[in-house]
């Protein structure tokens, strides 16, 4: 059993894996129908730019195809297995990455490349890029935005803007974020919430304050989204 572990979370295996994910989120894409222009959704934020599109983990897959073809963004993913698993998905996809994450605590974040990957962010933004990364913290729950994003925020200068992307048949998978698998032949639909700044100078209460605005814009969008897609789910 040892021997079968190693070998599915080997780089080769996960490439392979990362492409499939790849081939089958461009056949659910091709098959499913928008309820609204996702580039419509744009409009309110048009003069944001470069902005950190904040996404719960496991609600993302999609969210690649939505972006109008001036939209040019980098995306934060873990370095873990299921990290390059999502990397290789990505770049299949057109988008380029960053590869860290953070972490409950400072050597946590250390070790998972997370300072390297704030500064890349930063850099990133200061380009004129925007940047996408899911704010949910592994294991802490499906829907608790993390402080990472909001420290994005107040470094960079730049709002963090909500965004949700959900499908009327999906497969939602008992995991801690519960992680959802959109089905071919649905209709789907992109929402984006109101930008939110992140003062310089914001304190911990402030920055705690904004990182519960944040939590309550994603679960809004994820709300409305599914609302449009016809399904009733928080």
């Amino acid at each position: 059993m040892s021997g079968l572990k190693k070998l599915t979370r080997s780089k080769t295996v996960l490439t392979i894996g990362g492409l499939a994910i790849a081939y089958w989120l461009r056949f659910v894409h091709a098959t499913t129908r928008m309820a609204e222009d996702p580039a419509r959704q744009y409009d309110g934020i048009k003069d944001e730019f470069p902005v950190i599109v904040a996404l719960w983990h496991g609600q993302h897959l999609m969210v690649p195809f939505m972006r109008r073809e001036d939209f040019h963004v980098r995306a934060l993913i873990s370095r873990s297995g299921d990290g390059h698993l999502n990397s290789i998905a990505a770049q299949s996809l057109g988008v380029e990455v960053v590869r860290g994450s953070g972490g409950r605590n400072r050597a946590k974040t250390l070790s998972k490349g997370g300072i390297q990957a704030l500064k890349s962010l930063i850099s990133t933004l200061a380009e004129g890029l925007s940047v996408v990364m899911t704010v949910n913290v592994p294991k802490t729950g499906a829907r608790e935005c993390g402080m990472g994003v909001i420290t994005l925020a107040k470094m960079s200068g730049r709002p963090i803007v909500p965004v949700a992307y959900a499908s009327s048949r999906y497969i939602e998978l008992n995991s801690w974020d519960r992680a959802v698998i959109n089905l071919p032949f649905s209709r789907a639909a992109l929402k984006v919430g109101q930008p939110i700044y992140v003062p310089r100078d914001a304190d911990d209460a402030e920055m705690e304050r904004l990182r519960k605005a944040v939590e309550a814009g994603l679960n809004g969008v994820t709300e409305e989204a599914y609302a449009i897609s016809g399904i009733a789910k928080g």
